[in-house]
């Protein structure tokens, strides 16, 4: 039996709205049917009249995969934001090709409703069955031309709106007009950020501080002549420090090694997209990473302004260890870009033990031991950045890499296999300050332990979970301890148990090291010595929408796609109210991220 066309054309349409607006409250939480027609509806509806217009044969084919295209887009934006708690752009159609993560987590992600995305297929291949395609006729032709008429003003519309958050803006203006926004402000960025500039004391008034040349900090030269040894944790959080369960430790060697070390517990992560290899670019670079797009997978290949290059002026060798395929995150462009003499991968590094995404961090730091002796006969004074990899979401090792006796509620959770995974890596962070100890370099270096971001957010953290951490930390799990990472600072004779509590950020890593180090670079950093300055402002990017920001007394999050700005305290966690100082926070955190934006912008391919 044969229906009218302009019949199946109608409701081809109508099973694409249908999604649109299951989509919109899914993500956004849209109730306005108004708004998702004239805005949102639009963009996706103009894509399929205009195939249907351009498709003479195999119409239904056509319609299906495009309907399929369009689920599949639909379906990952709902696993991103359950993880990233932030809309994909474009950009991230490369991410899923550079980190095995994703894939690692779809089972923890995936809801078995978000397959009814794909329903709509199933009613195409029955029409496609018993009706004919719809043929290109008057209705066609003219609902087109309406269609595009509609998405001309919507997106001219859009063009005309600031993106100060992508997720924001893509509520109020349509997911693939957020796109194209991107895209072209992408494109043209290099006029944007090449007008921003600030001085070191102008950057230290934004944050509230009074400025003090480098050389004539109090720790300046405290470390100089020393070795550097940078271990970067995979989501190492800092509320595991010093805590036990069932009596316990979850960090043992960590805590003894802060008792003779600087611990800095208010430390923020600051990354981007590009998760871990954002945190490295931070640490090396003292710039803030790009935000919605992984750094690594923008850059020109033009040498950076880096710590090891750096060093290097000063005498030092370098070299960078991270038990994964160089292929993962563009480490083969990065690790070049930042300078290193040596790099070292999975390629080099045995695979006697794999766990997860590679050999283990035990194999990893006997590896690096290995190097050690011949790249000191090389270089009177090294710099070895190591990476780890082990303690990776989803958090899951072996029997006898399981430090911990769980007790049996958090057995098989996803907070009792993460606290496992700190644990252990841990235990070979421990070994390998042990074995420095045994050799003597302890005495001769500086080695500084931070965290890349965090391990326990988004939908895998389920309410089972955050009863559990409740337990463990003993209050709720705020968003102070997903994104506080710990920082410590050790080597002979440097320091005793020194604990600060002043806010800081990853950005604010490279400087505090190059001020110990005694070298005072001749090069913009967005950061400054932890060890120097009180206050701190800190641009928040990605993990939190657009504008939020941290600072010493506040931290401030920004109107998102479903919740509306609040402001915290800082010491409490408790919501306070806006005051007449959350304005000039914001508009002086903004204006630091653009200018360190301006000076990523020669190392960012366009």
């Amino acid at each position: 039996m044969t229906k009218p066309r302009n019949f199946s054309y109608i409701l081809i349409f109508a099973l694409l709205l249908l999604k649109v607006i299951a989509f919109r409250v899914l993500i956004f939480d849209t109730r306005s049917v108004v708004h998702i027609i004239f805005v949102e509806f639009p963009m996706w509806a103009f894509a399929l009249a205009l195939l249907l217009l351009i498709v003479k044969k195999r119409v239904w084919l056509a319609v299906g995969i495009y309907n399929f295209i369009v689920s599949a887009i639909f379906f990952a934006v709902t696993l991103y934001i359950r993880y990233y708690s932030t809309i994909p752009s474009y950009y991230d159609l490369q991410q899923t090709t550079q980190s095995a993560s994703v894939g690692h987590t779809i089972a923890l992600l995936a809801n078995p409703y978000d397959f009814l995305f794909f329903l709509d297929l199933v009613i195409v291949f029955m029409l496609a069955k018993r009706w004919e395609a719809p043929k290109r006729d008057a209705l066609m032709k003219y609902s087109t031309i309406g269609i595009a008429a509609i998405c001309l003003i919507s997106t001219a519309y859009a063009f005309k709106q600031p993106i100060i958050d992508v997720s924001f803006f893509a509520k109020e203006n349509g997911y693939i007009q957020s796109q194209l926004v991107q895209m072209y402000q992408r494109a043209n960025e290099t006029a944007h950020a090449s007008s921003t500039e600030l001085s070191a004391k102008e950057l230290e008034e934004l944050k509230g501080n009074e400025y003090v040349p480098v050389n004539a900090h109090e720790t300046f030269g405290l470390a100089e002549g020393r070795h550097l040894f940078m271990i970067q944790v995979e989501s190492l959080q800092n509320f595991t420090i010093g805590r036990t369960l069932d009596g316990q430790e979850i960090t043992p060697n960590l805590n003894g090694l802060i008792t003779e070390s600087a611990y800095f517990s208010n430390v923020f992560q600051q990354i981007g997209a590009g998760t871990t290899s954002d945190a490295e670019w931070i640490a090396n670079t003292g710039l803030y990473a790009e935000g919605m797009v992984p750094t690594v997978n923008s850059l020109n290949g033009k040498e950076a302004v880096s710590l090891s290059r750096i060093l290097r002026d000063e005498g030092y060798g370098s070299a960078t260890y991270h038990a994964d395929d160089l292929g993962f995150w563009n480490r083969n462009v990065l690790y070049p870009v930042l300078g290193y003499e040596e790099v070292y991968s999975s390629e080099e590094i045995p695979d006697t033990e794999e766990v997860g995404y590679g050999p283990s961090d035990e194999v990893l730091f006997d590896f690096v031991l290995e190097k050690l002796p011949g790249q000191l006969k090389k270089n009177e004074r090294f710099y070895s950045n190591i990476v780890t990899l082990t303690s990776h979401t989803p958090f899951v090792l072996p029997e006898e890499m399981n430090y911990l006796d769980l007790p049996d509620a958090y057995i098989d959770t996803y907070t009792g296999n993460y606290l496992q995974s700190i644990r252990y890596a841990d235990e070979q962070i421990g070994n390998f300050i042990s074995d420095l100890k045994k050799s003597g370099l302890y005495d001769e270096s500086l080695i500084v332990v931070f965290g890349d971001h965090s391990g326990l957010h988004g939908s895998p953290v389920t309410e089972e979970d955050e009863l559990l951490l409740e337990e463990f930390i003993g209050h709720p799990y705020t968003m102070k301890d997903r994104f506080t990472i710990p920082l410590v600072m050790a080597g002979g004779n440097l320091f005793e148990g020194h604990q600060m509590t002043r806010l800081g950020g990853q950005v604010d890593i490279m400087p505090t090291i190059l001020a110990l180090l005694g070298v005072d670079a001749d090069t913009p950093l967005i950061g400054h010595n932890l060890f120097e300055y009180k206050k701190n402002l800190l641009g928040m990017r990605y993990y939190m929408p657009g504008g939020s920001f941290i600072q010493s007394e506040q931290l401030y999050k920004a109107a998102g796609a479903r919740l509306p700005d609040i402001m915290y305290d800082m010491k409490t966690m408790d919501e306070r109210a806006k005051n007449s100082a959350t304005k000039k926070h914001k508009k002086n955190a903004l204006e630091i991220l653009k200018y360190s934006d301006s000076l990523l912008n020669p190392y960012i391919e366009k």
